[in-house]
């Protein structure tokens, strides 16, 4: 949206910072300095030394924490 990326991510629980690291890893693919293959090999391997870099804190926020039934919650970023 113009000069906005939207990202959501859900999951059931997140470790330290690693929004901030998923987040690093596809701007590092949308601007080509990873490939969509370096994405899967480093959700594959769990190596957070093959991920891209961290994220700044600026700009990323929480917007909403939901608790379902199901004890899922969805973060939006």
């Amino acid at each position: 949206e113009e000069d906005r990326i939207w990202i959501w991510f859900y999951g059931n629980g997140f470790l330290y910072n690693m929004v901030r690291i998923l987040t690093g890893t596809l701007v590092a693919a949308g601007t080509g300095a990873m490939t969509t293959a370096d994405v899967m090999q480093v959700l594959e391997q769990k190596d957070r030394k093959l991920a891209g870099p961290t994220a700044p804190a600026q700009g990323l926020f929480l917007q909403q924490v939901k608790y379902l039934e199901d004890s899922v919650f969805h973060l939006l970023i």
